[in-house]
């Protein structure tokens, strides 16, 4: 997850704006109070989504509790606390792992060796307590990896391995503080599948004029033919823009349709805005481009 999936603060009440920011900084205190201070570097918009629609399953209610923190020592900040809130903290840090895990192999990145070696505790403890999301996560991983190295133009075949990563990890939550028999599992396990092509794709798009300066890996520029001695990027994404928007707003259909299957007991205000209004308004920006980023404000909780 790479911080995409998050709210249109201007379309959310003050107070469903609070409850958002209790979740995403109970992710951060989650984080540092079980494993330390240096993993809550890791956290992101994408592990307050996920908390918040797994606890929408519930009906009890959310306590939250200001306080103080590293980055806001002088204002307190809105923390609630949950199981939720646990889950989404502890797959924040198994798919830290596997990325610097995947750029030492890449790479052999130094950052991500010395890192990795700072996480191998955090990263043991995390594998006895989800040894099955842990061994699937990387099965799906090493398959998009050799998806990547191969140059794969099958713009689907590569997005479906990181789609089933999202997949196991809703529907793993479902069951984890739920129960393992919850119907449930089943619909947000397709929210997460259909989220990750979503996520898989706006990064691809995002990445294209860096992939096109390092040579990097983007399917788009196979799954398109892209040739840069006959077009700019920006005609690229001209030529592409149609049906990359229908692939798009296909897979944010599905997920509206899947979220209207649920009998949300909370926070509903909150997921609808991230749905209908957060990711539609960072498909626009992505399709776009870099340009209708500048003038865009990318305010931190």
């Amino acid at each position: 997850m790479l911080g995409y999936v998050k709210v249109d603060k201007g379309e959310l009440k003050v107070r469903e704006y609070e409850c958002y920011t209790g979740y995403y900084c109970g992710v951060c205190k989650s984080i540092g109070a079980r494993y330390g201070q240096l993993p809550r570097m890791v956290l992101s918009y994408d592990a307050a989504f996920l908390a918040v629609i797994l606890e929408s399953l519930s009906d009890a209610p959310d306590k939250m509790n200001r306080e103080h923190c590293i980055a806001h020592h002088i204002q307190k900040k809105p923390i609630i606390r949950n199981a939720a809130i646990d889950y989404a903290a502890d797959v924040m840090l198994i798919l830290a792992w596997y990325k610097l895990a995947d750029d030492v192999n890449d790479e052999n990145k130094l950052s991500a060796r010395v890192a990795m070696s700072a996480f191998k505790r955090i990263h043991r403890k995390l594998k006895a307590a989800y040894p099955t999301l842990c061994a699937e996560v990387e099965e799906n991983l090493n398959q998009l990896s050799t998806l990547e190295k191969d140059k794969c133009a099958g713009l689907d075949q590569v997005a479906d391995s990181f789609a089933k990563i999202m997949d196991i990890i809703f529907a793993e939550g479902v069951r984890k503080l739920y129960g393992e028999g919850d119907e449930r599992a089943q619909v947000l396990g397709r929210i997460g599948y259909h989220m990750g092509k979503w996520i898989y794709l706006v990064d691809a798009i995002d990445d294209i004029e860096e992939n096109l300066q390092t040579g990097a890996y983007n399917p788009l520029f196979y799954r398109y033919e892209y040739d840069k001695a006959s077009e700019t990027p920006a005609q690229f994404r001209a030529r592409i823009e149609d049906e990359l928007k229908f692939n798009l707003y296909q897979y944010l259909a599905v997920i509206s349709q899947s979220l209207d299957e649920i009998d949300i007991k909370k926070n509903q205000g909150i997921l609808e805005n991230i749905i209908y209004f957060g990711l539609n308004h960072q498909t626009r920006l992505t399709i776009a481009g870099p340009d209708a980023l500048k003038g865009e404000e990318n305010e931190s909780i």
